[in-house]
């Protein structure tokens, strides 16, 4: 029975699990990606999308929090810094988890885990800057002013005769 289990302790003890999941949360928020099991990938969302959201407000008790989380200072710095100004508008769902396929050696599913806002390829924001339209109404414009230049300069020629 599984009564009271809320989440996958990951075959470890607590010890060993809360630091396992520190320091996986650190290489994500330094990196912005990183490939690990299924499993370890939806433990660390579990464990990682409180602390971002607690990154949002910018307070002593917050970053002393979350540093009693991580245990690295660089990453509370850079939890604080450019992630939490990244995803200010975000209302949470902070992480994405694309699985690989299973590993060579033991066939374990693996999973790449990544900042949401990180992602310029998957961010719809990033992308309706970028997209342009084959029908570009530059080449018109330029070739009315070519035509135009062509005309005035016929004119100056009249005019000067």
């Amino acid at each position: 029975m599984r009564h009271g289990k809320k989440f996958n302790h990951l075959g470890r003890q607590t010890a060993h699990r809360k630091a396992m999941l520190a320091n996986m949360a650190c290489s994500l928020i330094e990196h912005k990606r990183i490939n690990t099991t299924v499993a370890k990938a939806k433990a660390l969302r579990i464990f990682v999308e409180p602390l971002i959201t607690k990154s949002k407000s910018d307070t002593t008790h917050n970053r002393r929090v979350v540093f009693s989380y991580l245990r690295d200072k660089y990453a509370v710095t850079e939890l604080f810094k450019e992630i939490s100004v990244k995803i200010a508008d975000r209302p949470g769902g902070y992480i994405r988890i694309i699985k690989l396929g299973n590993r060579q050696g033991d066939n374990a599913p693996m999973a790449m885990v990544e900042l949401v806002d990180y992602n310029e390829i998957y961010n719809p924001k990033g992308n309706k800057a970028k997209k342009t339209t084959r029908r570009s109404r530059r080449k018109k414009s330029d070739e009315v002013v070519a035509s135009n230049e062509v005309v005035d300069t016929a004119k100056e020629e009249k005019s000067e005769e």
